[in-house]
């Protein structure tokens, strides 16, 4: 269950290990350790065993016949709950959609079954990917693995969770101010935010369309950029879509391990530490930076000074797409419909707002007010026209960095994992943990965070992350699995979390039973 997806795969091309047998045992350890929303991990929402064992013997057929589809053909995979999968539900984490079956894969499920990648099932998630905690799922919240009283960030904190349990040896999530990244630094994970475009998001239910991006969730730094090659690459559906290759990315991050990165020039962002950043990120930060340095980096200070201003701009933006989006769960074609107590004959304005009223969770509603009101008359050009100016000044801020150093560094998240419900009720304090994420989405460019230890004061995972220029992904992968490999050989061994959640379960499974 520990083994990467690139040491899956060729335990698989070896005839070692059969999918079937792989699949069924990543089902049992989501049977075992899972639980629901009271008891467990609770990183799933559905899941598939029928289909994905059937996925797993086609994959075994094609193994035996000697016509694997792809290099990891018959390796497991779980799925954000953001993206449509004929036959299995898609519910954003929210109650306006349960039990809603979509009619069409995303494009990015196309392509993992057209590479052989069985999905396990689809992963919890704040509804409608609004938040950072996977607090604001309206089945429940996910525990983060390292620490079940902990949160294990959001939006995507399933696929984080999933992966960090070792539920699922791959997820696949989305970002769209850091729901990759910050769940992937608060569970000790590798998660990627690509170039925005560079991987479809036809099927994808949107919140923000100009922020949101699908991205890999994994435990290395290799088996992410083997995902990525698999969904990524231009996709006609999308308007989006940049018509360009992928690259080769697992190249890449293979001569990053390496661990030679003599002449590489890393710009720490001065906007993106200090105050407010907890002490122990800051060490672990600061003790991989010295890492990069002793394998031949050059590290600068770089000051983006607009950086300042991303999540006020941010939370402007984001609520008056998401409020332009979500208008169309109106009961009228799909989703849940509820009709008003005390009307015979309701209109179905009267049936739209009962329905939209019983449907979306606290935060939703927050964020549709907030930005319905911004995109009103007589506050359109106040509020969402300047924060578009101020999107702008961001660009220009990476722009002027990268043309002075070839990737950009900061802790992914200010603080290790908090405890759950700890910041529930204050959405500012909740809206500051994807202060060092928001940038890299409003401003298209790719970002990764890799784990760089834990902070001595909790025990917790503390997040390094990289960011690149557009399409320069690679850039990424390399950089990111030079930092895996010189923090992996300073522990002695790769980050893992597995045996304090075995021990946390088996000790609440002794106590039940004592009861």
């Amino acid at each position: 269950m520990t083994k990467t997806a690139a040491e899956l795969a060729e335990a698989l091309a070896a005839g070692e290990v059969t999918s079937v047998e792989l699949t069924q045992a990543h089902l049992d350890r989501i049977a075992s350790v899972d639980g629901d929303a009271d008891a467990g991990v609770h990183a799933f929402l559905h899941v598939d065993a029928e289909g994905a064992l059937a996925e797993a013997a086609a994959s075994d057929a094609r193994r035996a016949a000697g016509a694997p589809l792809s290099a990891l053909d018959g390796v497991p995979i779980a799925v954000k709950d953001v993206l449509t999968t004929i036959g299995q539900p898609t519910t954003c984490g929210s109650k306006i959609l349960e039990g809603w079956i979509p009619p069409y894969d995303a494009t990015v499920v196309q392509r993992l079954k057209a590479a052989g990648l069985p999905i396990l099932g689809k992963t919890n998630m704040d509804e409608f990917a609004m938040g950072s905690s996977t607090e604001h799922s309206a089945y429940g919240p996910t525990r983060n693995p390292w620490n079940l009283d902990k949160i294990p960030g959001g939006s995507g904190g399933g696929s984080a969770a999933a992966v960090a349990a070792f539920e699922a040896p791959l997820a696949l999530g989305t970002d769209t101010g850091g729901s990759i990244r910050q769940p992937g630094a608060v569970t000790g994970t590798v998660g990627v935010k690509p170039t925005y475009g560079s991987i479809s998001r036809y099927g994808l239910v949107a919140m923000a369309n100009s922020l949101d991006q699908v991205g890999p969730v994994t435990r290395t730094v290799l088996d992410a950029a083997l995902l990525h090659e698999i969904v990524g690459g231009h996709d006609p559906l999308d308007s989006t879509s940049i018509e360009a290759p992928v690259g080769e990315l697992a190249e890449a991050a293979r001569q990053g391990a390496l661990g030679d990165m003599t002449g590489l020039r890393v710009g720490v962002i001065k906007e993106l530490s200090g105050e407010g950043y907890q002490a122990g990120v800051e060490a672990k930060f600061r003790e991989a930076l010295d890492l990069l340095v002793a394998a031949g980096a050059e590290v600068v200070e770089v000051s983006c000074p607009n950086f300042e201003h991303a999540l006020a701009a941010y939370y402007v933006i984001m609520p008056c797409e998401a409020s332009s989006n979500l208008a169309k769960f109106d009961a009228m074609r799909y989703g849940l419909r509820v009709l008003p107590e005390g009307v015979a004959a309701p209109s179905a304005e009267e049936v739209m707002r009962a329905s939209r009223d019983a449907g979306f969770g606290d935060e939703v509603k927050r964020r549709i007010i907030l930005g319905t009101y911004a995109l009103s008359s007589g506050y359109y050009d106040a509020y969402y026209g300047q924060a578009q100016k101020v999107r702008t000044l961001i660009q220009r801020d990476f722009d002027a960095a990268f043309a002075d150093v070839d990737v950009l560094v900061s802790p992914t998240s200010p603080v290790t994992a908090f405890a759950l419900g700890e910041k529930l009720d204050d959405p500012i304090a909740m809206y500051l943990n994807d202060l060092a994420t928001i940038p890299a989405n409003l401003a298209g460019v790719p970002g990764i965070s890799v784990p760089a230890g834990v902070a001595d004061e909790d025990g917790l995972p503390v997040g390094f992350q990289i960011l690149a220029p557009a399409m320069a992904d690679d850039r990424l992968y390399r950089v990111g699995a030079a930092v895996e490999a010189l923090v992996t050989k300073q522990l002695g061994g790769p980050l893992l979390g597995l045996d304090k959640l075995d021990a946390r379960l088996e000790a609440e499974g002794a106590a039940e039973v004592a009861r």
